[in-house]
């Protein structure tokens, strides 16, 4: 039967053991040669088409530079190189919010594997464009009250990322602006009317204000052109700080913001570092630029086949509360020591 087989493997009648062992090792040396041979037509093949991701993004190429170094730090650690195994299709509205529809629908025609976006209105003019091709939220407001995904647990749908607990967070910044101000009585807000986002995050606010026994000024801006009037009436009406609520259109015009709260010598509170750096007085919030670099995670995960709809979202882990001693001094407010003491960073 042994014979039998063998004249079945080998295709010839039964032969002497030195035969069999000379066709075993001319077996061996075909099978490699053909490794040799594959391997060589494998090495020879184009390599594999780049992923190709979008960034939408409502601000400006400038305001956003450091949260793109740490989105592409972030691909670099999981392996991605942009011009080799990535390719980033770059959108941004530079503060122009009825653009973002048109920019996320030019991503959609260029066949994006993913499109990641900074904020939950760039979040939404995506999803408006596809249903499809997953969306990947960075700093998000209210994804859930805006009806972008179901719950943070069970997204669903198309798109996930990482929220950026905006609205969570305004009690926290009227109580700082309290410590900061000395029997603080009137705080006006600026904000973009024209964002419907941040009008939820008016609403949160005004509760937070109501608790802590604080009156609002609601000082509405649409455009860059708004915000000296803004800040005038501000002035008249004798608010005691201000508190700027973070969007494409602040965070493009953050310097001309900045230069107006100084001229009014207003002290302001604001919900990215940046605008502190850019000589602001202060700024607490969720560290952005580590939603960025976490935010790649979600894209290698979705490269490899995970769908958005079974990533939770995830919330901020690191916070940071960051002060301008420069601007503090310019403006004649002193900073209380115990609150430099919790500061992540005093600039000087």
């Amino acid at each position: 039967m042994r014979e039998i087989l063998r004249s079945t493997i080998f295709g010839f009648p039964a032969c002497r053991k030195s035969k069999i062992r000379n066709l075993k090792s001319a077996g061996v040396f075909a099978i490699i040669a053909s490794f040799a041979v594959c391997g060589a037509l494998a090495q020879a093949q184009p390599p594999a088409k780049p992923a190709r991701i979008g960034l939408l993004v409502g601000g400006s190429r400038s305001s956003f530079a450091s949260n793109l170094e740490a989105f592409r730090q972030g691909l670099r650690e999981l392996g991605y190189v942009e011009g080799k195994n990535i390719s980033i299709e770059y959108r941004y509205a530079e503060g122009k919010l009825d653009h973002l529809r048109g920019l996320a629908d030019e991503l959609v025609r260029h066949n994006v594997d993913i499109i990641v976006t900074q904020s939950t209105l760039d979040a939404y003019a995506a999803r408006q464009s596809t249903s499809t091709t997953p969306i990947v939220m960075t700093a998000s407001g209210d994804a859930v009250g805006t009806g972008l995904i179901a719950s943070l647990a069970r997204p669903g749908g198309n798109i996930t990322g990482l929220t950026a607990l905006s609205r969570e967070l305004s009690g926290k910044r009227l109580e700082l602006l309290k410590e900061v101000i000395p029997g603080l009585a009137r705080v006006a807000i600026l904000w973009n009317a024209a964002n419907p986002d941040k009008a939820r995050d008016v609403e949160e606010t005004q509760h937070q204000a109501k608790a802590l026994g604080l009156e609002l000024q609601l000082l509405e801006v649409r455009d860059v052109s708004d915000f000296p009037g803004a800040f005038q009436s501000a002035t008249r009406k004798r608010a005691g700080a201000l508190l700027i609520l973070a969007d494409s259109l602040t965070s493009t015009h953050q310097g001309r913001i900045v230069e107006l709260a100084a001229k009014s010598r207003l002290p302001a509170m604001h919900e990215q570092r940046e605008f502190v750096e850019a000589g602001g007085l202060m700024a607490y919030g969720p560290n952005i630029v580590d939603l960025f670099r976490r935010v790649a995670t979600y894209v290698d995960k979705i490269l490899k086949g995970t769908k958005p709809a079974d990533l939770p979202v995830e919330q901020p882990t690191q916070f940071e509360l960051v002060l301008n001693l420069k601007t503090a001094k310019t403006i004649g407010v002193t900073i209380p020591a115990e609150l430099l003491v919790r500061a992540t960073k005093v600039i000087k």
